[in-house]
């Protein structure tokens, strides 16, 4: 994969149509196996209990965490007991693992931990998301979230939720590799709800994400964000110059440093010829604890929705 694939996925240029038979069969394959469970020829798995799957169409990182984190407190509120499951992507974890927050993030991935720590429910992380998802049942939750789990047709669904990137939408509209798509972009449409961070389109749900402090790694001392004037900033994300646009609306002067999605951090990799400080993403900073020190900071974020989107979520769910 390319360091920066959406630089040649934001238009149809030539590496694009290179690679366009291959997104073309990628495409094909995804939609032949989605067909194939809804015809039943593959067996899906379903629960006692609804399963809300949040998930993209697209790859790179839409803001996913913070939204699923906003639904858990939301049903919460409703007296309900959400649980989340996901794959912990990036973790070496190959069984069914309750995530705690001081779990190690090697093991059950970065989002998991993270989840872990600001969930209003328990977090499964299991490549086998059926049997995840009947874990948390089986602990008593009234409503499973299936994070990122919107292309594992095996775990039955009540509630379909999107979430996009509105900056970036479709890129070019192709399949991988040719494109950032997982799906065709007709299965946008299809979905019950569909939740776009920043500028939302017809029909969407406009999501802003919220954070105004800097925390420091390992500890709890807090400064606003105004406090930082030029930073060594660092984000292992789906995207990561949105974190660094983030931060200079605040005023910082940002000397960027992007690395890959759940990227495994060293002591090393935040070892910087010159001063500055350190900023972070959460999801950056709860792999790189183990060597905190002075001057590392991390920016935790809330997802910003119109509560009627919860109204309508709990209504689909269980009626009026």
């Amino acid at each position: 994969m390319l360091k920066d694939p959406w630089r040649h996925w934001a238009a149809k240029g030539p590496w694009s149509r290179v690679l366009w038979p291959a997104g073309a069969l990628y495409c094909g394959v995804a939609t032949l196996r989605r067909r194939l469970y809804a015809a039943g020829v593959l067996r899906v798995h379903a629960l006692a209990v609804p399963v809300v799957v949040v998930g993209n169409v697209t790859v790179g990182g839409t803001g996913k965490t913070p939204f699923v984190l906003w639904l858990c407190e939301k049903l919460a509120a409703e007296g309900r007991r959400p649980g989340v499951v996901l794959r912990g992507y990036g973790g070496r974890n190959r069984r069914v693992l309750r995530v705690e927050s001081t779990t190690d993030p090697g093991l059950a991935g970065d989002e998991a931990v993270l989840l872990a720590r600001h969930a209003q429910g328990p977090v499964v992380a299991s490549r086998d998301r059926v049997a995840g998802a009947q874990a948390l049942a089986a602990q008593g939750c009234d409503v499973v979230i299936a994070d990122d789990g919107l292309q594992h047709y095996r775990l039955a669904r009540t509630v379909e939720i999107g979430v996009l990137d509105g900056a970036r939408r479709f890129g070019n509209g192709l399949c991988l590799p040719a494109g950032p798509l997982r799906e065709r972009e007709v299965r946008w449409q299809q979905l019950d709800f569909r939740v776009t961070q920043g500028r939302a389109g017809v029909g969407e749900w406009s999501m802003g994400l919220e954070g105004q402090l800097a925390q420091a790694v390992g500890g709890d001392a807090r400064v606003p964000l105004t406090a930082f004037k030029r930073v060594h900033a660092v984000a292992g994300i789906g995207h990561p110059q949105r974190f660094f646009r983030a931060l200079e609306r605040f005023g910082v002067e940002v000397i960027p440093h992007p690395f890959a999605d759940h990227h495994r951090y060293a002591e090393k990799d935040l070892m910087f010829a010159s001063p500055e400080p350190v900023v972070m993403t959460e999801k950056d900073a709860v792999k790189c604890e183990r060597f905190a020190r002075p001057g590392l900071w991390y920016v935790p974020v809330r997802a910003a929705l119109d509560d009627e989107l919860a109204r309508c979520i709990v209504s689909r769910l269980w009626g009026p």
